[in-house]
């Protein structure tokens, strides 16, 4: 049984995640290619490691290219760093009014703030930059690629970290407008007042679109392996308890062949994971594809891989 439902027009955000090594980028990617042929897409990397130039055979980057052989797809590889640097840069005035109007830093510590990178905000970058995409709905499917595991929980918590930041902002400018309005009588919101209400707006559409389920799905990856099972399963069980539907579950590199002794090992290694995995996530849609003997790289390896997914 293939991936099921993903041509629903509702359907716009489509996160793949799970343990490192598992083939997360093949199967983003493969599904992107799939989703191509009906609808135009979008393929995101944020796994800092970026791997979809390689699988794609294609140099990728910090900037929406077409997908060659693909007319519908295109991609971009997420540079949290970059993406920070952008949103500084664009908002340098504001965020300097901020620290200038709410602490006692002078010009050279505010500047040197600025240029400090926050621990955190690589997802909360990345994750604003893939809202920003579909805020422009200039595609139809959205596919997110993202590193192992704690990096993708900490993408899908990024809503809650931006939240924050804005909370302790917003204090800091409550001081400075009870300031301002004990002295004159009144208070003028400002272009910092704007930001801080634009970012809140960011993390309810964040929030909106991770916990509809209507509009977002989160496609896990495992392989048939003790130490991949368990990082699923508590992956599955931190996402449900987020809010976040996750409908089907991507098992990769089953060994089926049993043409030699080799094989013969692995299959059998194989089959007490697979029925646990069976009985463990009934609830889902399993596709199980087989082990390729060749490195899924390249456009031929992909479609092979598409065919797998989508029987």
């Amino acid at each position: 049984m293939g991936l099921k439902g993903l041509d629903n027009s509702d359907l716009k955000l489509l996160i793949f995640g799970g343990k490192g090594g598992v083939g997360k980028t093949s199967c983003a990617v493969a599904t992107a290619m799939s989703l191509a042929e009906n609808f135009k897409t979008l393929l995101i990397s944020t796994d800092p490691a970026h791997s979809v130039s390689d699988c794609l055979g294609q140099k990728i980057g910090f900037q929406v290219v077409k997908v060659d052989g693909s007319p519908n797809l295109s991609a971009i590889e997420v540079f949290a760093d970059e993406a920070l640097s952008v949103f500084i840069s664009a908002h340098q005035a504001e965020l300097k009014k901020l620290l200038e109007t709410s602490t006692n830093l002078d010009n050279q510590d505010i500047e040197e703030m600025l240029a400090l990178s926050i621990p955190g905000i690589d997802e909360v970058m990345s994750f604003k930059t893939i809202t920003d995409f579909m805020e422009q709905g200039e595609y139809d499917k959205y596919v997110v690629d993202t590193a192992p595991t704690g990096h993708a929980l900490r993408l899908i918590s990024s809503p809650k970290l931006l939240d924050d930041w804005i909370k302790v902002a917003a204090r800091m400018r409550w001081k400075y407008r009870y300031m301002i309005t004990s002295f004159s009588g009144s208070y003028q919101h400002d272009d910092v007042d704007v930001l801080l209400l634009s970012l809140k707006r960011t993390v309810k559409r964040i929030e909106n679109i991770l916990r509809d389920a209507t509009r977002c799905e989160f496609i896990p990856v495992c392989i048939p392996e003790a130490m991949a099972m368990r990082e699923t399963e508590r992956l599955l069980s931190i996402l449900a308890s987020s809010g976040i539907v996750a409908r089907q579950l991507i098992v990769n590199n089953v060994m089926v062949s049993d043409e030699c002794g080799f094989c013969r090992r692995s299959k059998a290694s194989q089959l007490p994971y697979l029925t646990g995995i069976n009985e463990t996530f009934r609830h889902l849609n399993k596709v199980e594809v087989q082990r390729f003997a060749e490195e899924i790289k390249g456009l031929d390896a992909l479609n092979k891989l598409k065919m797998c997914l989508f029987e």
